[in-house]
This record gives structure tokens, C-alpha cells and sequence, in this order.
């Protein structure tokens, strides 16, 4: 028994860094289509940096809730499991992770401890099942995609692999706090040259209190006093700042792409893990000094 959409179909998402020059990817789309029925593939994006496990989980954060529930995930970046029998402990399996009603497939590699609620998951199964004669050389071909199969087939998890509690846990940046200041960085830089940073506006809200503030870069010279509800919000080549459909925190030019100026990201000279600083005025000083100025 499958699994299936609203569409009737089993949907499956692929995040990796394989690529669109290759062949890869089309080898990996027809190995599915080729082992199971009424299935649609989604493409997530096959442009993650070369074993960026990071930027993998930031894709997947960013859609994870716009799929239905059945959705299986394939995170085909960092993939190799690793065996090592003298020490256990580097061990580095396959796993499935199932969350809000949704798989996740991928090696545990420290990705899974980046997917935003994973210490809610449903379920944690390790796959140790290696017994496939190139399973270690073409995981992909003889793991992950077995394991895929077995899911959307309905096969019963505790069948898959084992149960476990235990995951590989890596940390990435988080924002600074101190008093009316926040310290993020630049996580995310979109085709656009729009400029994602790890500031969320939750934080915004509780840290800034609806004070005034001034968001600056790297770049002394580049500053922004103003939240904008969206992009027409400021006059077209203008920068700007607003809360992304995600809750972060986004800098970006209003129709700045290559060809047109130029994004966010080149034109203010900001790339990923730059630092972003939000500080915060209380209420009346900023513009009562600034008022000392203008009379």
C-alpha cells in the first residue's frame, strides 16, 4: 500500500549537490520512476555546495511544511555512510527519520540535528543493513533507494532498520544577544542576491521591544532604520529590509538581480557568515540627539 498526496501520487523530494551538468541526477530520477508506481519526484534544489550539510537542512526547513503528509525526503548531500570497525563510535549511518507525518532519508551526518524540530520526531530508524555487495560504494543505488521503496511501499518502519534515540548533533551559528542589540550572520544568499540572515522576527520582537533601530553590514556606509512589508515598499535599485514567508530576516534591493544592478549580496558587499547587527534605541533618544543636529 502506498503512500499518496492529495494528487493520488507518492511524492518524493530530492535535495543534493549533484548538480544539473551531469548526469546524476537523471540517473537518481529514473531509478525511482523505475522501482516504484504513481510517483512524482520534486526537485528541492541540486545546487547545494558540495557537502554543505548546513545549507542541505536550510533548503529543506524552508518547504518541509508545504508538503503533505506521506512525503518522503531524500538529503542526497555527505551521503557515504562510514564504517569503522576499530572505532565504533565514527560510525556514520543511514537514516530515516519520520516527522509531522513526513520521511526523511539521508545519512546521519549531523543534518538531521539541523531540521527544525527534529528532537520531536516520530520515529528515528538506523539502517546497518549492508550486505548488498556495493552498498557502501553506491549507497544511493543500493541503500537509499531500497530504503525509499520500502517506505512508500507502506513496509512497517521497525522492519527497515532499528530503532534508535540517537543522532549526530552539529551547531550552527546562532544570533548574539545583548542588551538592545542583536549579532546574526548572513546564512542564505538566493539567485536574486537577496541576503537571508538567522535573525528571526520573533527574536526582532522580544530583544527590540518596538524600539527603534538601525540594521548595519559590514560595509559602514550601508544602514536600514525601516522594516518593509514587501519589496515595491522602497522605489526599484533601493535596499531594504523585511521578514521573509520564513521569519528571517532578509536585506535585499528591490528588483536587483544581475543584469539590473545587481542583488543585495554584491552590491553591499555581503556573503555567507558575514555579520549583520540590529541596534536597538530606546525610545526617544536616537531622535532626540538627532534633533540637536537638525535645529
Amino acid at each position: 500500500m502506498y503512500f499518496v498526496s492529495r494528487n493520488g501520487m507518492q511524492i518524493i523530494t530530492l535535495t543534493t549537490d549533484l548538480g544539473l551538468s551531469d548526469h546524476y541526477v537523471a540517473a537518481l530520477k529514473g531509478q525511482l520512476y523505475g522501482s516504484l508506481n504513481n510517483v512524482q519526484v520534486v526537485d528541492i534544489s541540486h545546487d547545494v555546495q558540495a557537502f554543505n550539510i548546513a545549507q542541505t537542512a536550510f533548503f529543506l526547513n524552508n518547504v518541509f511544511d508545504d508538503f503533505p503528509k506521506g512525503t518522503i525526503h531524500f538529503l542526497g548531500v555527505d551521503a557515504l555512510p562510514k564504517i569503522n570497525i576499530g572505532n565504533p563510535s565514527l560510525n556514520l549511518y543511514p537514516l530515516v527519520m519520520k516527522l509531522r507525518g513526513q520521511y526523511i532519508v539521508g545519512c546521519d551526518n549531523g543534518v538531521f540535528s539541523l531540521i527544525n524540530d527534529y528532537q520531536d520526531a516520530e520515529m528515528l530508524i538506523r539502517i546497518d543493513d549492508f550486505s548488498a555487495k556495493l552498498a557502501l560504494r553506491h549507497p544511493t543505488k543500493y541503500i537509499y533507494l531500497p530504503t525509499i521503496q520500502k517506505i512508500a511501499e507502506g513496509v512497517d518502519l521497525n522492519e527497515i532498520g532499528e530503532v534508535t534515540t540517537d543522532l549526530k548533533k552539529v551547531f550552527t551559528t546562532q544570533p548574539i544577544l545583548t542588551v538592545d542589540l542583536i549579532k546574526g550572520a548572513v546564512i542564505h544568499i538566493d539567485k536574486y542576491g537577496n541576503v537571508i540572515t538567522n535573525i528571526t522576527e520573533k527574536l526582532f520582537n522580544e530583544v527590540g521591544k518596538g524600539n527603534p533601530f538601525t540594521i548595519y553590514f559590514k560595509n559602514a556606509r550601508y544602514f536600514i532604520e525601516t522594516i518593509s512589508t514587501n519589496y515595491h515598499d522602497v522605489p526599484t535599485a533601493e535596499k531594504l529590509a523585511l521578514f521573509n514567508e520564513n521569519g528571517f530576516l532578509e536585506i535585499a534591493i528591490n528588483k536587483g538581480v544581475s543584469g539590473n544592478g545587481g542583488g543585495a549580496g554584491p552590491l553591499l558587499g555581503l556573503n555567507v557568515n558575514d555579520i549583520v547587527r540590529m541596534e536597538f534605541h530606546p525610545k526617544g533618544s536616537k531622535d532626540n540627539i538627532e534633533s540637536l543636529f537638525n535645529n
